[in-house]
């Protein structure tokens, strides 16, 4: 329910591989939870950068959810920026956006993906495992060395094997 007037929330939660139109709408979600320390920053540039990246659900053409997959290596992708608009929390939308991503991966043919967050019993309800960050390539630390919290990180790695 909609907590400002008890009228049900009606969203299609189709999800979609992102559309140059969807840039701003990402870019405005993922920057308001970074706002509230649950994620990093996207300029808009990065995200017209990694833009084939992402899946977003959109309702009366906002962005409502966004998630990406961002390639790592031969085996290994993150899934990042996984983000849903505070009104429609609850709807699964940040579930079947991560299971967009899982999807691709398996069709890609990788055999783990990892994230970083700061909600881990979201990840855990979609049958990942906690991490140690350690036991990931040094390269999955690229965006890393940009974040206010580096090298005192307090987000929580999660697996998900895939073979």
């Amino acid at each position: 329910m909609n907590s400002k007037d008890d009228s049900p929330i009606a969203v299609n939660t189709a999800v979609r591989p992102a559309r140059m139109g969807d840039g701003s709408g990402i870019a405005k979600l993922v920057n308001y939870w970074a706002a509230q320390g649950q994620m990093l920053p996207r300029t808009l540039g990065e995200t017209y950068e990694h833009l084939r990246d992402f899946y977003v659900v959109e309702d009366d053409d906002d962005i409502v959810g966004c998630a990406a997959l961002h390639l790592v290596w031969s085996d290994l992708a993150e899934v990042k920026s996984v983000a849903v608009d505070e009104r429609m929390q609850g709807l699964r939308i940040g579930a079947t956006l991560v299971n967009a991503c899982v999807d691709e991966a398996i069709q890609l043919g990788l055999s783990r993906i990892f994230a970083l967050t700061y909600q881990p019993e979201f990840f855990e309800k979609l049958g990942w495992k906690r991490a140690d960050v350690m036991s990931l390539p040094r390269k999955v630390w690229n965006e890393c060395y940009r974040c206010p919290k580096f090298p005192s990180c307090d987000e929580i790695a999660m697996i998900l094997e895939l073979e």
